[in-house]
């Protein structure tokens, strides 16, 4: 009998898959304990539907990302930080800030663990960091560290 699951079944299958199991097993096991349906018309009209609305959103995020991804090439930062006599600045600039400022500055919301720096910055001058959007989707930021 193919039936629907409505849940993830242990050595059976994932939930909204369609899978073919016994009788006895659907009738005494399965449908009793809510884990699934027959796998009628509208049943698989259902997954089906679900399937396509799941590809359409992941689609519209990728797009989301790739924009934004290039709206970060597009632009710089320029980070205000003091320094000492010989340039080497009192603390760092790390990723919260440059989260921060992407927010401010650009409007773009990105989790300060999404980006990565190459190395850490310790001083004034120009620096890359990369952004990780989505999945196999980066952007890179620039970034201008100054004092004034």
């Amino acid at each position: 009998m193919k039936v629907v699951l409505l849940a993830d079944v242990k050595s059976v299958g994932k939930k909204d898959e369609i899978k073919e199991v016994s009788d006895g097993y659907a009738r005494n096991f399965l449908f009793p304990k809510k884990l699934a349906k027959e796998a009628n018309n509208q049943a698989v009209n259902e997954i089906k539907a679900k399937e396509a609305s799941r590809q359409h959103k992941i689609e519209v995020e990728r797009a989301e990302a790739k924009a934004t991804a290039e709206k970060l090439e597009k632009s710089s930062l320029k980070i205000v930080a003091p320094a000492g006599a010989d340039g080497r600045l009192y603390g760092s600039v790390t990723t919260k800030d440059i989260a921060e400022r992407l927010e401010k500055e650009l409007g773009i919301v990105i989790d300060k663990r999404k980006i990565t720096l190459d190395e850490p910055i310790k001083s004034h001058g120009t620096y890359t960091a990369e952004v990780k959007l989505y999945a196999e989707i980066s952007g890179k930021v620039h970034i201008k560290v100054t004092e004034n």
